[in-house]
């Protein structure tokens, strides 16, 4: 599975070669030329690699930080100084972000590179041969580009659309609408030629469910993002999936299983996934990293110590509060055992244990069992945003480990891919705009549409009714560290609420600044409201 990487990477050096080299000394003997390559779907695959690559890069990193840290969904706060990094974390927990952040610029520069390789790759291919190849292959670039601008459409509004490769005119900030109504188009216009395959043969690349699933987020956001409720059309795109030819997604009955580092093409809920492997370090996946517990190294087998700096807060943990529901076992809470049942233990010393013990026998040993306590709270007031440097601060606030942790990889980089569109996200937005107003379709009704998915994920009795808010909460439980939290919480009018150490209910905040650097690159780009 993994070798999807290396297969979409494998030849863009070779295309590149056609695209920039002009004269060379040494005579190059090779069998691709400009007369058959490319030609066939594998080439046309590997000719697009760098889009894919490109897009690996910080899905999983900074991408995930502004769409997690910015809700109550996750915290990082500094421990003893460490990963406090400029004050990047507080401020997406506070919503105090300027655009000097860190975190931002990396995303802008993230999405608008990749957006440069799409058009670049779609240079590349235009000069091929027509055949249905080709079509697929400017159809599935086309759509990774218009997934880019869907990003960065949602996380900041207002922003330019470049659409040809060489292009060096500064380009002019669009209108959300007119963003908006250029990423409809340009899926549209490549649906007829996505390829319909499912499996292995598409993996990782954009196919004709891929477009259905994007224009399905955008028509339950537009709402949000045009003025302009779309809630019919998002049903229609839900049903475009659910009712194909041949059934191609359904539901996983092992949640857990679904995010392992042997997922890949073989996981039916996964309609666009970014495929993951530590051995390559063009894109990185980090979860465990982040999440897991430095004092369960060893239970997990890794080869590294975890940083551990990130956990959840109390506000969303609440919303696991079914017994029964298989979903709860992404977390680590509480007491902790081993893989035989022992506790385990840690050994410190009272001082190590509590950096504010005040007893003079502060360097006597002390060895305690390992407890992941659901609170976080700041108790170093000598630094910034910091929970302390001691067995307490590391033990703060539930872990998640959805994205199981990887002992295979010899590096703190992951194997599990990370899905991007998933088949219950289609039921749950189908379900949602149904509550909000669209007509029901294929018998289907949003109560109905929630049990079908409850139904696999707990063995609590179906609901007998369904609200908004409880579809929230239920999205809570099934889209956690999936980067759709805070895309929830604006539409769901819970994004200005107050949680963990946030105050700010300004609703500005709902788009993020235009970064500095990318201003003083472009004068012709326009800061969003509220933003100096």
């Amino acid at each position: 599975m993994k070798n999807l990487i290396k297969y979409t990477l494998a030849a863009f050096v070779c295309s590149m070669g056609f695209s920039s080299c002009q004269k060379l000394d040494v005579e190059v003997k090779t069998q691709l030329t400009p007369e058959n390559f490319p030609q066939t779907e594998a080439h046309f695959v590997q000719l697009a690699g760098q889009t894919y690559s490109q897009f690996r890069q910080s899905y999983a990193v900074e991408y995930f930080f502004m769409q997690s840290i910015s809700t109550d969904e996750s915290i990082m706060p500094a421990r003893g100084g460490n990963w406090y990094d400029g004050g990047r974390y507080e401020q997406h927990e506070k919503h105090t972000w300027d655009k000097d952040n860190a975190h931002i610029s990396g995303v802008w520069n993230w999405l608008s590179t990749t957006i440069s390789k799409c058009n670049q790759s779609l240079s590349l291919i235009d000069v091929a041969q027509e055949s249905p190849a080709k079509r697929t292959a400017v159809a599935e670039v086309r759509t990774m580009r218009a997934i880019c601008l869907y990003l960065m459409m949602d996380l900041w509004g207002n922003v330019p659309i470049v659409s040809k490769f060489g292009d060096v005119t500064p380009p002019e900030t669009k209108s959300r609408s007119e963003v908006f109504n250029f990423i409809e188009t340009e899926v549209k216009e490549s649906l007829p030629n996505l390829n319909p395959a499912t499996g292995i043969s598409t993996y990782g690349r954009p196919n004709k469910y891929t477009g259905y699933a994007l224009l399905a987020k955008m028509y339950l956001n537009a709402e949000v993002y045009i003025g302009t409720s779309r809630y019919n059309d998002a049903v229609a795109m839900c049903d475009a999936i659910m009712t194909a030819s041949g059934s191609p997604y359904s539901l996983e009955s092992d949640y857990r299983k679904m995010f392992f580092i042997d997922n890949g093409p073989q996981t039916k809920e996964f309609i666009f996934a970014i495929p993951y492997d530590p051995g390559y370090t063009n894109g990185y996946m980090f979860y465990a990293r982040y999440s897991l517990p430095r004092s369960l190294q060893a239970k997990f087998s890794l080869k590294h110590t975890p940083s551990a700096p990130m956990s959840t807060l109390p506000e969303y943990y609440a919303n696991f509060n079914d017994p029964n529901d298989k979903r709860n076992a992404q977390w680590i809470k509480g007491l902790q055992f081993d893989n035989a049942g022992k506790p385990v233990m840690v050994s410190t010393t009272k001082k190590g244990y509590d950096q504010f013990y005040t007893g003079s026998d502060g360097s006597a040993p002390l060895t305690y069992q390992v407890d992941i306590t659901p609170n976080v709270t700041l108790r170093d007031a000598t630094r910034p945003f910091d929970a302390g440097n001691d067995e307490i601060a590391w033990n703060m606030g539930y872990r998640n480990n959805k994205f199981y942790c990887d002992s295979t990889s010899a590096n703190r980089n992951q194997n599990n891919d990370v899905p991007v569109f998933r088949y219950s996200d289609i039921l749950l937005m189908k379900a949602e705009a149904i509550l909000r107003g669209a007509t029901p379709t294929q018998g289907q009704t949003a109560l109905s549409l929630v049990n079908q998915l409850r139904a696999v994920r707990t063995t609590s009795p179906a609901w007998t009714s369904v609200t908004l808010e409880d579809l929230y909460k239920e999205r809570c439980r099934e889209m956690a560290w999936e980067c759709w939290h805070r895309n929830d919480m604006i539409r769901f009018g819970k994004f200005e609420g107050t949680w963990g150490f946030k105050t700010d209910a300004q609703t500005f905040h709902r788009l993020f600044p235009i970064p500095a650097s990318a201003i003083i690159l472009n004068p012709k780009l326009k800061q969003n409201p509220g933003y100096n």
